[in-house]
């Protein structure tokens, strides 16, 4: 009997990354990993079959270190997902408003929630993450403490939601990643697709320019560009781009071989072609 496919995500039980995978991937089993490096590694040796990697947020923009190893791992994107950041006042069964002295989440999460805490004059206290923090809180049993967590938090450790939606800002998004050990690309004009690259210019003036040129004079959009520094230079740096359209398309492909032409050979790496979310164009998600 085939078992049910896993799928890996960093955090424990009830963090927002849990919560895409539910929503995402409802097939799939979610698997809580400690790190980063342990979530990729539990694809790459056979222990998940995807990933649910966090790239960046609306409010707090990118993940940190997560690009680094996205290149490295060796694994290639297969889909996207837009995951809401809903977050919830919680606190132990029969807890009210004015009982509370304490608030305690992952610094993100409260500095997220600032108008909450201030209307209700609450000590701020950091915690490693918003789930661990809703776990602590159900374990104290203290009605003068609460968590900043997700509903499924809640739910999970046994918490009652004390105020809803509690976020500053309405648009609260994380992007998720969702990867694999194989690559998964849809045929070229089965709808909208991005295509995830990763490469490296020589140090010279105009060298990026030059390099992305061939996007502008094709016609493909870029939406997103990042750079990083490597191996410890502030001479040399890797960049990272999302272009809208599929890598077999012919203005994607004349893109392509004009980036390679200004890049050392073999530094330009395909990190996967795969549906553009309907999020990105005000729809709504439905999984990946």
């Amino acid at each position: 009997m085939s078992r049910k496919p896993i799928v890996a995500y960093q955090g424990i039980a009830g963090a927002y990354s849990h919560l895409a995978c539910t929503n995402a991937l409802p097939d799939h089993q979610p698997l809580p990993c400690m790190s980063f490096e342990d979530m990729l590694a539990a694809v790459q040796d056979g222990e998940a079959d995807r990933a649910m990697v966090p790239v960046e947020n609306s409010v707090a923009g990118r993940v940190a270190d997560i690009h680094h190893l996205l290149p490295e791992s060796g694994l290639f994107i297969v889909g996207e997902y837009f995951q809401r950041v809903n977050h919830m006042l919680l606190g132990l069964p029969g807890t009210r408003l004015e009982d509370l002295k304490e608030v305690r989440a992952h610094p993100q999460g409260l500095a997220q929630c600032r108008k909450l805490i201030k209307r209700l004059g609450l000590q701020r206290v950091n915690h490693a993450d918003n789930a661990g923090a809703a776990e602590e809180v159900a374990a104290l049993g203290d009605k003068s403490v609460a968590a900043i967590a997700s509903s499924l938090a809640g739910e999970i450790y046994g918490l009652e939601v004390l105020e809803d939606s509690v976020e500053d800002a309405g648009h609260n998004t994380t992007r998720f990643l969702v990867m694999a050990r194989d690559s998964a690309m849809p045929a070229a004009g089965n709808g909208p697709c991005v295509t995830t690259i990763v490469f490296q210019v020589g140090s010279v003036p105009a060298a990026l320019y030059k390099a992305l040129g061939g996007f502008a004079t094709n016609g493909i959009n870029l939406t997103k560009l990042e750079s990083y520094i490597i191996d410890g230079s502030f001479s040399a740096a890797q960049f990272y781009i999302d272009a809208e359209g599929h890598i077999d398309e012919t203005g994607m492909q004349h893109a392509l071989d004009e980036l390679r032409f200004f890049c050392p050979e073999g530094a330009v790496r395909i990190l996967g072609t795969y549906p553009a979310s309907p999020f990105r164009r005000g729809g709504v998600e439905t999984g990946v």
